[in-house]
């Protein structure tokens, strides 16, 4: 039990430092471009948040959340944001705060995103579609500006 439990512990540690890229996306506000990835929250067994000030977004692993975080596999509820450390820039990452640009840093529209997300996603021939907003299941990790199961009291993984 104790190997297999060591085993899914450092395949959960491997995939937190993956990254990827999905595509560019741009900023309708100053025409930005920048690198993202998608993240399905239920396969990757987490949730998120995004930070008020600069955008970053905060995965927290489902099988370490406390728990009085509530819903997982979505954004985080209200309640579960005061048990989150502060983010790498000062912000607070919140329930109603969306990803942002990261050279104007104005809020990012989910609806303006929808054409560049479906036009670079190779299941949109399959019938994929964007959800068009920031609360579902998919967050957006912007230019590798992600935090990692950053609970008050717990080792700050950047």
């Amino acid at each position: 039990m104790k190997q297999t439990t060591r085993r899914c512990a450092k395949y959960r540690r491997a995939r937190l430092l993956m990254s990827r890229k999905d595509g560019r996306g741009s900023c309708e506000h100053c025409a930005a471009l920048f690198d993202y990835y998608l993240v399905h929250n239920g396969f990757n067994e987490s949730s998120y948040a995004y930070c008020e000030r600069c955008g970053r977004v905060a995965l927290v692993d489902w099988w370490s959340m406390p728990d009085e975080v509530g819903e997982a596999f979505r954004r985080h509820a209200a309640d579960g944001m005061r048990i989150l450390q502060p983010c790498p820039c000062g912000g607070r990452f919140t329930a109603d705060a969306g990803p942002r640009c990261p050279r104007c840093v104005a809020p990012l529209s989910p609806l303006v995103a929808a054409e560049w997300l479906e036009r670079n996603a190779a299941g949109t021939s399959r019938g994929w579609g964007w959800q068009r907003d920031w609360t579902g299941i998919y967050c957006i990790v912007i230019e590798d500006r992600v935090v990692r199961d950053n609970w008050i009291g717990a080792k700050r993984a950047v």
